[in-house]
């Protein structure tokens, strides 16, 4: 199918998307009734950068110019939860040597001792954006290393971007330290402030170390105090005997913990008994947790030996969770950093992945909420549905089913910011040349 004739850039303040397909769980209201994918066609008025109505095909108000799209599927736009927009794009300097998990953390903490002074944060941190942005991405949630000096760098320059960036993406930050780190005064009081000061989310990697438990207290004691909400990355491994998600919807529930709680990763539960399972999954429902995958990250890193086929997927248990009224979504994670040495920032990318490799398909039902209504919610916003009154941040696909728009990268997509189409090529990798000269050590 060619694309419409008539440049979307160049409309008039109102007009009509007519005859599309969405995603009935990602409509405020349907106009009709759902097809075998979930999938509603209705027509879509847009007016002054903003959704005017949603109404069943050819129902639109008269007199307005009227693009029939065909049946073509329409998202609204996306929103990426889990991010690492301070480590991107930085594989040309620091890549990792073997793939593995400690080849990783030795490549990430090698670069960052050695380069991320402000500007190579603010470059990279910046370039990342551009890309989410021409992919269609509304909203990021970003980590930020926040160990020794970095802190008082990262901050700042994230602080500084969300500004320069308000009007297109909506950005957070979380704070990611080692769990131990967190038992340290010289390096925790200083992450506090810098969450506090830039209204961000408190976080932590959590291990099965020995002051788990203490670090766990102390963190949840700190986001209780200030009113925090908490971002983990929880149990990042094979091994059935981590098990921290289980630890901290224990902390959550004794300590009746009333702020929002996010999870990622939660590799090592897919290896665990189905009693422990069980019995983790419950505690983390009844504790309101929500749980973010990963899965080309995790993919990439776990169970990666050299010379053998790796033999299980690294992806957490979505089906189970979300049985149990767990929200669940997944997200980029890393790009072309030593935790992952492909990806663009393309949540349509992440969520093909997710669907092929956790089978989030027969049905499609609502999962299509994970890259979109489902983190929005999580983040506070009001995005990643299709609503009126809502900006008209869209992204138009050549596919006309959920099967089409999987089968293909879709690199051919129309996106649109507050009704108007944007230039969808991704920035070139050569702007970022004179950063990756840099060596470490």
């Amino acid at each position: 199918m060619t694309k419409p004739s008539v440049d979307l850039a160049h409309l008039p303040s109102g007009y009509v998307l007519g005859n599309v397909r969405a995603p009935a769980y990602l409509l405020d209201a349907s106009p009709g009734a759902a097809d075998a994918e979930g999938l509603t066609r209705l027509d879509i008025t847009i007016a002054d950068g903003r959704v005017a109505a949603l109404t069943p095909p050819g129902a639109a108000s008269a007199g307005l110019p009227r693009l029939d799209l065909g049946g073509r599927l329409i998202l609204p736009g996306l929103v990426d939860i889990h991010t690492h927009l301070d480590k991107g794009f930085i594989w040309k300097r620091a890549p990792n040597p073997d793939g593995s998990f400690a080849g990783a953390l030795a490549a990430a903490d090698a670069d960052r001792r050695a380069n991320w002074h402000a500007e190579d944060v603010r470059r990279r941190m910046d370039f990342a954006l551009r890309c989410a942005f021409a992919h269609g991405t509304v909203a990021i949630r970003t980590h930020l290393d926040s160990i020794g000096p970095q802190t008082a760098i990262s901050w700042p320059v994230f602080g500084d971007m969300r500004e320069r960036w308000r009007d297109r993406i909506a950005l957070q930050a979380v704070a990611l330290t080692p769990i131990d780190l967190v038992l340290d005064d010289a390096e925790f009081t200083p992450l506090v402030e810098a969450v506090r000061t830039h209204q961000g989310v408190l976080g932590a990697v959590t291990y099965m170390s020995p002051g788990l438990q203490d670090g766990l207290d102390r963190i949840f004691a700190a986001a209780e105090h200030h009113g925090l909400d908490l971002d983990f990355h929880v149990d990042e491994s094979a091994d059935p005997a981590a098990r921290s998600l289980a630890l901290i919807a224990e902390t959550a529930l004794r300590r009746r913990f009333g702020g929002r709680i996010l999870t990622g990763h939660c590799c090592s539960i897919a290896r665990q008994t189905e009693t422990e399972v069980d019995r983790t999954l419950d505690m983390a429902a009844q504790a309101g947790i929500g749980v973010v995958s990963l899965p080309m990250c995790n993919l990439y890193l776990q169970d990666r030996v050299g010379g053998r086929t790796p033999r299980w997927r690294g992806v957490t248990l979505l089906h189970e969770m979300k049985a149990r009224g767990i929200e669940v979504m997944v997200a980029s994670d890393n790009a072309r950093d030593p935790f992952y040495a492909y990806g663009d920032l393309d949540l349509v990318e992440t969520w093909r992945e997710a669907a092929r490799i956790a089978h989030l398909d027969h049905p499609f039902a609502d999962w299509p909420s994970i890259i979109a209504r489902t983190p929005a919610g999580r983040m506070g916003l009001r995005a990643g549905t299709l609503s009126v009154g809502a900006a008209a941040d869209l992204s138009i696909f050549s596919a006309r089913s959920l099967n089409e728009l999987l089968a293909r990268p879709q690199a051919d997509r129309t996106v649109l910011r507050q009704g108007k189409a944007i230039d969808t090529t991704p920035p070139d990798y050569a702007e970022l040349d004179e950063l990756m000269e840099r060596r470490n050590g």
